[in-house]
């Protein structure tokens, strides 16, 4: 139960930070909205609560958040110089990443993030084995623990410390 007064309390927030607008129709919409989101993704977040509680883990995924950006805009750069320049090598392939996140919270984040990376997207999650098999729109290497540091290295390590 916390952890949806947590999330609806998150989403509400963010809700009117976004619309930057506090009258009643603003209002009762994210409130319905924060119920709707906190009922359907709290289990994703799953119940261990100890991730919230430890401000320090706020702060890293606060960094998180540029450096995502910062890779999606040299992935974004890569995939135009690509199209722009057709001579440019493409081997496309699927490759085995080694992850230590064992938490679902932070396998979906780190799958999510390089599936929205334009040039990966993951295809399957091993969570038993901690690997995950992510689609590479040019293979440099078929080594896992360089594809690993690659693909999502700065990711996890940042999740890591968020989520473990």
């Amino acid at each position: 139960m916390k952890i949806k007064i947590i999330l609806f309390l998150g989403t509400f927030l963010t809700w009117i930070l976004l619309n930057w607008s506090v009258d009643a129709q603003h209002l009762f919409t994210g409130i319905l909205i924060g119920i709707f989101i906190s009922l359907v993704t709290s289990d994703v977040f799953g119940k261990d609560l100890r991730v919230f509680k430890n401000p320090l883990r706020y702060l890293w995924f606060l960094y998180y958040i540029p450096v995502f950006i910062w890779e999606c805009i040299k992935a974004n750069l890569d995939g135009a110089l690509r199209v722009i320049h057709p001579d440019l090598p493409i081997n496309p392939g699927i490759v085995k990443v080694k992850t230590a996140l064992k938490s679902d919270t932070g396998l979906t984040l780190l799958a999510n993030s390089l599936t929205l990376k334009p040039g990966t997207m993951t295809v399957d999650i091993d969570k038993e084995n901690g690997f995950l098999y992510v689609h590479w729109v040019d293979v440099v290497t078929e080594d896992i623990d360089e594809a690993t540091e690659l693909v999502a290295g700065k990711f996890e390590r940042i999740l890591k410390r968020i989520f473990e």
